[in-house]
This record gives structure tokens, C-alpha cells and sequence, in this order.
């Protein structure tokens, strides 16, 4: 990925980068990745994304309802574009840089196999571009929050999948 130097527009800054506490759950990796690509119910487990539709295919848009950390009580919608899809992996999407909207982002849920009955979970949003410092700034410690609680929610749901026998 090109420095905010090369391009200003798109450009990576890691001073502006936030990211969740790293949360270590007892479930396979496999559970956790299938926990994340299952849009629909994200309204059962997921504090900040409450609801999510898409293809998951490259490129296809990831239609969000969101959680106001700012304005409780409030919802917000959000439209961002999958740029990686890594099974058991890694889970990705993008808000593009626009003339509408110049505040290009990315969010990583990067998921890592610590064995066969665990793995850790993060999530980074990583905020691009010559403004994503004052998007940092004034975004980051609502974001920070938002993806803690969701990372913890996605562990508690991860190892009570994984505990509960399947027929």
C-alpha cells in the first residue's frame, strides 16, 4: 500500500490507525470465520453492526446498519466495498475514496490460528489518506470501542457455538 506521500487521496498513514484489543477465544479458527461471513445474523450477536448484506465477492458493497457510539440510541448506514477475502483468514472492506466522500478507510478482522481449538481475533480500521489523521482523531476512540465490544461479543458467540454439540 502506497504512504500518504504517494498518494494523498488513498494513502496509508499508520498513525492513524485504530485497532481492537486482540481477543484470544476458544473456538477454532474455522467457527470464527464462519461466525463473520454470516451477514444475516449479525443482528444476533453483533453490538455495533447490527445488520450487513452482501455477495461477500470481491468488490461487491457490504450494506451496513451501524450503532451510533456518538448518538445513542441512533442508527446510521454504511456502504463499504470487500477488498480481501482469505477464508479462516482474513475478511476485509473498504470505503473508497470519492469526490462525495473523501474519506477513504479500510477495516481488516484478521483472524489467526493458535491451534486446533483456538484462535485470536482483531480488527483494525485503518483511516487513508492525507485526512485520515483527522478522521483518526475525531473518530478513533468511538471506533476503538465500537470494535472491542464487538470483538468480545464475536468470542462469546464463537465459544458457545463450539460448545454446544451439533446434530
Amino acid at each position: 500500500m502506497k504512504s500518504v506521500l504517494e498518494d494523498p487521496l488513498a494513502g496509508y498513514d499508520p498513525d492513524a490507525v485504530v485497532a481492537s484489543d486482540t481477543i484470544e477465544i476458544a473456538a477454532p479458527a474455522r467457527v470464527v470465520w464462519d461466525i463473520l461471513i454470516d451477514l444475516p445474523r449479525y443482528g444476533e450477536w453483533n453490538p455495533f453492526c447490527v445488520r450487513a448484506e452482501s455477495t461477500l465477492e470481491m468488490g461487491a458493497p457490504v450494506s451496513m446498519t451501524l450503532v451510533s457510539y456518538t448518538m445513542p440510541g441512533t442508527l446510521f448506514p454504511n456502504c463499504e466495498y470487500v477488498c480481501a477475502f482469505e477464508p479462516e483468514k482474513l475478511l476485509s472492506w473498504e470505503l473508497r475514496h470519492t469526490p462525495e466522500w473523501p474519506y477513504a478507510a479500510r477495516r481488516d478482522q484478521i483472524i489467526e490460528a493458535t491451534g486446533p481449538e483456538s484462535c485470536r481475533y482483531r480488527t483494525t480500521d485503518a483511516f487513508l489518506g492525507a485526512s485520515g489523521i483527522h478522521v483518526f482523531r475525531f473518530c478513533g476512540p468511538w471506533v476503538k470501542r465500537a470494535f472491542d465490544d464487538t470483538a468480545r461479543a464475536l468470542k462469546a458467540r464463537a465459544e458457545a457455538f463450539h460448545r454446544t454439540p451439533r446434530p
